[in-house]
């Protein structure tokens, strides 16, 4: 019976999302229950799950497809911090969407297609090998796209091209370091540390080309520098949409990938001994700033909140790529953490706009007076971003520091430095305007919600900005993010 577990993480998703299908655009409350009911059973399931990792009874399930290759899906500790993130915010951003696509059309073809892309994150998050992980990469892709295309304007249409356009050149490089791997060490499941030590040095040369090979077909997905374009014309998505981007589904996809290559497939080791983890901690830190440089270029909220992304979600490969267990950690940590802020920036960006029609910064001038609790768990998210202790923000950038200096790449401190200065340079005036500035005569276009519309929209975002800053707050509890993920690096580095 545990053998089927991990499976059923991914079917729950997956037959909610054809139901919902089934079900057509008019059984409108039909639809919400089955929304709502499935996210409730998958964080049943991740609890149940959690449980039986805890007592090491870790479930896995395994597929023959071809002789050698396997379909795994297996629970364990690093699969798990990434499902139970995915499981909560699907809930709560599944009240936030019902709400905020109230008076839309086309709501059984979003929900359908949202309910398969949280069944292909829970694949990749549950995948046991690297096979496995791409066969759920690209049903997120597949997935993925039509949220995009959601609205149908030529925007959208432009931005899901884009989107489709990088994302399948990447799974097309990907899918050539996945063979090439598999041709010269076989089919090999994540282990703890990774499984290539054995293969001899005069191999050295293929293993590098083919972590480039790996990196980029990720890399895409974690918005990496040049391959990041797509994330902001993807902006043109429904807000709901552009929070599963950033905080759950895509852009983290990308960056676990990145973790599972170099933690579970190549080992920290080896991509230190083949010289990689310092050309990838550069990426990572070059992407760092010219994101940030860029968010602060942007007039649009939610474009310079997909600047930001792409600047905060290198976080996790800068601190996977520096490695050692302080740094591994921030990195880590900051799939959770960068998730819980960036997710309540994207529901106070579509509030703003769905509200009152305020989508440009120069529009946010008294709005803290207008939609208090909004506007707080913005700042409350912004000075997160920013670092600010004790929000989450600032136990991710802690560790990264102590880190790198512990392992005496002290070139990352400066990064850090910049990246917090830019963080403030980009968010700060946000914060101002919204409480310092006068409220205008005329908002861009109000819209007058019901009670319910509005609690639907209100309490998911405030909701998230509360975790947020308890998940700093604390920290150092058993239970926290910073504590189970210090339980998984410890393996990686006895």
């Amino acid at each position: 019976m545990m053998e089927w577990l991990p499976l059923a993480m991914v079917m729950v998703s997956l037959i909610a999302g054809v139901a919902i299908f089934l079900l057509g655009e008019q059984r409108q409350l039909a639809r919400t229950l089955l929304n709502l009911g499935a996210a409730l059973v998958k964080l049943a399931l991740v609890a149940f799950i959690s449980m039986l990792v805890i007592v090491d009874q870790a479930p896995e399930f395994r597929l023959a497809l071809l002789p050698g290759l396997d379909l795994v899906l297996r629970a364990d500790a690093l699969s798990l911090l990434f499902t139970t993130l995915s499981a909560v915010l699907w809930l709560i951003t599944t009240v936030y969407a019902i709400a905020y696509l109230e008076r839309s059309e086309n709501r059984a073809r979003f929900f359908g297609f949202f309910s398969i892309c949280v069944a292909s994150t829970m694949g990749i998050a549950m995948a046991g090998n690297l096979f496995t992980f791409f066969i759920f990469y690209e049903l997120l892709t597949l997935a993925t796209w039509p949220l995009v295309a959601h609205s149908g304007t030529r925007a959208a249409i432009l931005g899901a091209r884009s989107y489709l356009r990088y994302t399948l050149t990447g799974s097309a490089v990907f899918l050539v370091g996945l063979i090439w791997l598999y041709g010269l060490a076989g089919s090999r499941d994540f282990i703890v540390g990774g499984g290539l030590d054995e293969i001899g040095i005069d191999e050295h040369v293929e293993l590098r080309i083919i972590f480039v090979f790996l990196v980029i077909g990720m890399g895409v997905k974690a918005a990496l520098v040049p391959m990041h374009s797509w994330l902001p014309k993807a902006m043109v998505a429904p807000a709901p949409v552009s929070a599963l981007l950033h905080a759950v589904a895509v852009v983290k996809a990308g960056a676990f990938g990145l973790v599972r290559l170099v933690e579970d497939v190549y080992g920290p080791e080896l991509v230190a001994e083949l010289g990689m983890g310092h050309l990838l901690a550069v990426a990572a830190a070059f992407t760092i700033i010219y994101g940030s440089v860029m968010a602060l270029r942007q007039t649009d909220i939610k474009r310079r909140l997909a600047f930001s992304t792409v600047s905060q979600v290198s976080y996790i490969t800068l601190g996977i790529a520096v490695g050692g267990v302080m740094a591994t950690t921030g990195g880590m940590v900051h799939l959770v953490h960068q998730g819980l802020m960036k997710i309540t920036l994207f529901f106070c960006a579509g509030i703003f706009a769905a509200v009152l029609g305020v989508k440009h910064i120069d529009q946010l001038e008294g709005l803290g007076r207008r939609m208090p609790w909004t506007a707080l768990s913005f700042t409350v998210a912004g000075l997160g971003m920013i670092g600010l202790p004790p929000m989450a923000g600032f136990v991710s950038k802690y560790h990264l520091g102590a880190g790198a200096v512990a392992v005496g790449a002290w070139w990352v401190i400066p990064v850090l430095i910049a990246s917090t200065l830019l963080n403030a340079a980009y968010f700060l005036p946000l914060i101002k305007r919204m409480w310092m500035d006068p409220e205008p005569d005329q908002w861009p276009h109000p819209v007058t919600l019901s009670r319910l519309e509005t609690g639907g929209l209100v309490v998911p975002t405030v909701l998230t900005a509360a975790i947020s800053v308890l998940v700093g707050l604390f920290a150092a509890h058993p239970l926290s993010p910073l504590s189970w993920v210090l339980g998984i690096v410890t393996e990686y580095f006895p």
